[in-house]
């Protein structure tokens, strides 16, 4: 046992080790995402005034943001100056996002403790390797964001739910309730995905329970006895102060760990007591009469904004409505579309989290079939003879699906609904539950399969990791345009995905080093992100979407330079509403790029027009 928990520490220090490596240099080497120029800006004015309003009128939660700018912040204090993020962005950046390793480092270890659960030492084992090198994990660990942080903390909170549902009400309720509280915090979206993954657990608890209750095909005298044993196991336990088996228990259960989640919530997020500018404009602009006076009074009076419900209905507003239509393989919908998540997912998954489904899926039916044909004689298994008997013979024949797994599935059947399409980083906890159960199945049936057989699945699983993890190091730095072999691979991602699937804006720096390469002095650049670099010399940003140009198409006319390197987002990605968008992007494909970087099409203007 001693040996056994050095093992586990010197693994999980290894996965932490190198998959932090991975992230620290990749962000040297990017620029600034689209959302981190922001997010640093309000962070630091959090610190500073000890308000989360900023962050609140984005929509946005505070406890990642927060974590990324601490350094930040006691850098300021320390020099006893301000930090200028629009100026100093390329300097402070990389320790923001260093900082936010932190939820990196939670999602490995409760991976582990996860895995652990379902299925032993060697489920724990795979799952922190299998994450620790999940190309597509690995891409948004590197930056100071919140998609990494919302999987880390609902991961947490789903493991203490399942792993203490008979514990005291601190472990089965409490401490539950804090990390759901945190997982709210980290995004809005944990508002949704924690309750979810919560009742599909326990749902499947139940429905688990029932069958076996069922299969045991007990006499009715049998069933009283059991029934009798129930009773009196609630009975102690309510005294006890643990958790009752019953669905009473279990929705009592939840709604208290959905009341203390949001009273963490607002607490962490505060409140500056004022009354909101928006609702005092809107009572006034209401027709005279008594409900204009009513709501005149209300809004003037009260003083309870900016919290964190005013973030919270700002997402849900925001995840309502949509953002701006679709893009995927090659064409932009004005709609959201309801397969989205399904078709970017067989994109940006390794083969190997594709793979193994199917492969466990098969290895269950082939079992079923033939435990119904030749008895279940011809399945026993090592563990059997050596005097595991018949109970462990019909657990090999269980369902290959676990607590996370489930959780995994409920996920995407609620992506189906998800109208905000700009990426599965939305979707990221789906992708953390799919490696620790797929590393769970996997465990369990290396341990549970025949001698002969046994060999075949522990290939499969060590091939798993490699092939993720070398996946993993041909895409670095840019891990945001992984994009799998059946796909064409990232050289090609772009003509199926964009946004945060791809070119997030975080390109520019590679840009520079194309630029000096080919001794440029100047370089112009329509350019899809927030990095202030791209207004700064060598680059001149030329913004096609906004320019007064009409047809024909005019560019010559606006290029200083020879060249013109355009986002790839930009060109196949956004919405092509806008005129004069739509006449750049018509006309710049039907040129043919003479270079490219890893999210940057680059045109010879001089050649080419």
């Amino acid at each position: 046992m001693h040996k056994s928990r050095w093992f586990d520490a010197c693994w999980l220090a290894i996965c932490i080790a190198a998959s932090s490596a991975w992230c620290l240099t990749a962000a040297r080497q990017l620029s600034a995402t689209f959302d981190e120029p922001l997010y640093l800006e309000r962070g630091l004015e959090s610190w500073r005034t000890g308000s989360h309003a900023g962050l609140m009128k984005l929509g946005t939660m505070p406890l990642p943001i927060d974590c990324a700018t601490l350094p930040l912040y006691v850098y300021e204090r320390w020099a006893g100056g301000e930090i200028d993020p629009a100026r100093e962005l390329d300097r402070v950046l990389p320790w923001a996002r260093a900082a936010a390793l932190v939820f990196w480092w939670l999602l490995l270890v409760y991976g582990w403790l996860a895995g652990r659960s379902i299925a032993g030492p060697w489920g724990g084992r795979l799952a922190a390797a299998w994450l620790a090198c999940e190309p597509n994990l690995l891409a948004h660990a590197t930056l100071a964001t919140t998609d990494v942080a919302v999987s880390a903390c609902t991961l947490a909170l789903v493991y203490h739910f399942y792993t203490a549902r008979e514990k005291t009400w601190w472990r089965r309720v409490a401490l539950p309730g804090v990390w759901f509280g945190a997982a709210v915090l980290a995004k809005a979206s944990g508002l949704v995905f924690g309750p979810l993954c919560l009742l599909a657990i326990e749902a499947e608890r139940w429905w688990t329970e029932r069958r076996s209750v069922v299969k045991s095909r007990a006499r009715p005298n049998e069933l009283q006895i059991a029934n009798c044993k129930l009773q009196i196991a609630n009975s102690v336990a309510e005294r006890a102060g643990i958790g009752k088996c019953s669905v009473g228990g279990s929705l009592r259960d939840l709604v208290q760990i959905g009341l203390i989640g949001m009273a963490v919530t607002f607490v962490y997020c505060g409140c500056d007591w004022r009354a909101e500018p928006s609702f005092v404009a809107w009572a006034h602009s209401l027709p005279e009469g008594q409900t204009h006076d009513v709501m005149v009074w209300m809004s003037e009076r009260l003083t309870i904004f900016s919290n964190a419900g005013e973030g919270l209905v700002r997402q849900v507003k925001h995840n309502m409505r949509g953002h701006h239509g679709s893009y995927l393989l090659g064409h932009v919908y004005d709609q959201s579309l309801w397969y989205y998540f399904p078709v970017a997912l067989t994109i940006k998954l390794v083969l190997p989290l594709l793979i193994a489904p199917l492969a466990l899926l098969f290895d269950f039916i082939v079992k079923r079939l033939f435990a119904s044909r030749l008895g279940q004689a011809n399945l026993r298994t090592p563990a059997d003879h050596a005097g595991g008997g018949p109970a462990l013979a019909r657990a090999s024949l269980s369902h290959p699906t676990n607590w996370a797994l489930v959780a995994a599935l409920v996920l995407f059947a609620f992506s189906l609904n998800c109208r905000v399409q700009i990426g599965i980083r939305l979707v990221l906890p789906l992708v953390a539950f799919l490696v620790v159960g797929l590393a769970g199945s996997l465990a369990i049936a290396i341990r549970r399969s025949r001698q002969d057989v046994r060999p075949v699945w522990m290939a499969f699983a060590t091939a798993a990791v490699l092939w993720t993890g070398f996946s993993a190091w041909r895409v670095w730095p840019e891990g945001l345009c992984y994009a799998n072999e059946l796909w064409g691979g990232p050289a090609d991602g772009y003509l199926c995905l964009s946004d945060s699937n791809y070119d997030w804006g975080q390109g520019l720096k590679e840009l520079a080093v194309w630029r000096e390469q080919h001794g440029l002095k100047h370089l112009d650049v329509w350019y899809f992100g927030a990095d202030p670099a791209v207004n700064a010399e060598p680059f001149r940003q030329l913004p096609l979407h906004l320019l007064p140009i009409g047809q024909p198409f005019p560019l010559p006319m606006w290029i200083q330079g020879r060249y013109l390197a355009v986002s790839t987002t930009l060109l196949y990605g956004t919405s092509t509403e806008m005129p004069t968008h739509r006449a750049a992007v018509e006309f710049l494909r039907t040129r043919e790029p003479v270079a490219r970087t890893s999210t940057f099409l680059i045109y010879d203007v001089g050649t080419n027009v």
